[in-house]
């Protein structure tokens, strides 16, 4: 085989090392850690083919075949060894060797790309020093392509580390670009999340306010002028002597007293679907200065009209005999809704002698729950506890302004 052969296969060997390192598929997806090993066995079979042109300056005896073996050692110590310490002793032991036989150092170079890679500069400085003092003893030192060729194989080893350890630095900021840019999306979309259900619940309490104000609006107004008809219609019919417009004043009376009817029940709906559960026992806690009062809400917006308006009593009446029978200088309050029901809890402190399960304001409480098919319980250790219970309807028996 001629020098220029083995100079082109080096190279051939070169360009494909590199096309693995640069030229990836964009779809080949492979194991960071494996792809990082791989790419230092090619670069160090490099740097050990680049060694093995000595071999056109000399004849491979047992020396050289030795010193071959011991530098195939090393970089195997360098591929699964971990420990730097560990390989870099093994490198002094194979630099030293370097001084009694000058084959060692044409090898040199193959131990060097592990130093380079590793930063394990005072011992690879030690073994150029090394390489220098050997080069002027020896059947090979005196020659100077050989020299060249070894000087370049340092070059060669340099170079492909540098490389290296600047392309797994940039891989190494690619993943945490990449992992900032996933959590920030992963923030982003649960902020997007809270701003729309913000933004949802405040057009609902929007949408309760502005039917506050239509109730409001029609009460004051149109249910006004209705009475104020329903009054001058009914004074008409007892002035009014001619008979013929009895029958007439008589319609328009039943005609008014009808639309007042609808209005009032009109108004009445429109103010209990605007209730908000949660901005109701809100103010109620917040206008409670007896003691302290913990307050949880874990339900939807959407809860039937006689859960809330018996939530809401029973809270009232429950707030009012903790200022009347307790000395509780805490109160919790949490209201669920969990997949089959509700749940109202109030819970205080207190020692003091309650109002006995017949009183009016617990039996009313027990009224309002059984009514809706709920249960409630009452609990007397470690304080005061009302446990409520209201099961969800069916959607078929659920009406419209359930909903």
């Amino acid at each position: 085989m001629s020098p220029l052969t083995v100079f082109l296969c080096f190279l051939s060997f070169m360009g494909y090392n590199k096309s693995y390192i640069y030229i990836k598929r964009p779809y080949q997806e492979e194991d960071s850690l494996r792809e990082h090993d791989m790419r230092n066995t090619l670069n160090t079979a490099a740097v050990m083919l680049l060694c093995m042109f000595s071999l056109f300056f000399i004849r491979p005896d047992l020396p050289y075949i030795t010193a071959f073996l011991c530098a195939v050692i090393i970089c195997c110590a360098d591929r699964f060894l971990e420990n730097d310490r560990g390989f870099g002793l093994f490198c002094i032991l194979f630099f030293i060797a370097g001084i009694p036989d000058p084959d060692f150092t044409l090898f040199f170079p193959a131990a060097a790309y592990g130093l380079f890679r590793r930063k394990l500069y005072p011992v690879l400085a030690a073994g150029i020093l090394i390489f220098f003092i050997s080069s002027g003893t020896g059947r090979n030192a005196l020659s100077p392509l050989l020299l060249c060729l070894e000087l370049f194989g340092f070059l060669t080893a340099f170079l492909l580390s540098s490389e290296t350890s600047s392309r797994e630095c940039l891989e190494e900021q690619l993943r945490r670009t990449q992992d900032d840019s996933t959590e920030r999306d992963l923030l982003l979309t649960e902020k997007n999340r809270s701003i729309q259900e913000r933004q949802d619940y405040e057009i609902y309490t929007a949408t309760l306010r502005e039917r506050n104000r239509i109730a409001r609006e029609i009460h004051d107004n149109v249910g006004h002028l209705l009475s104020r008809s329903i009054l001058l219609v009914g004074a008409a019919k007892a002035v009014s002597r001619d008979a013929s417009l009895a029958p007439t004043l008589d319609s328009l009376d039943a005609t008014l007293n009808s639309a007042m009817d609808s209005i009032r029940a009109s108004v009445h709906d429109l103010r209990d679907e605007a209730v908000n559960l949660d901005e109701a026992v809100r103010s109620l806690t917040e206008s409670f200065t007896f003691c302290p009062v913990d307050y949880v809400y874990d339900a939807g917006r959407y809860v039937p009209r006689d859960v809330k308006y018996a939530f809401i009593s029973i809270v009232k009446e429950a707030l009012s005999n903790i200022m009347r029978h307790s000395s509780a200088t805490k109160v919790s309050l949490t209201i669920r809704e969990h997949p089959a029901l509700y749940q109202l809890c109030v819970e205080d402190n207190g020692t003091q002698i309650r109002e006995s399960k017949g009183g009016m304001g617990l039996t009313n409480m027990r009224d309002r729950v059984e009514k809706l098919n709920g249960n409630i319980h009452f609990f007397t250790e470690n304080g005061f506890k009302i446990l409520v219970t209201i099961p969800k309807r069916r959607q078929d028996d659920e009406t419209d302004t359930d909903r």
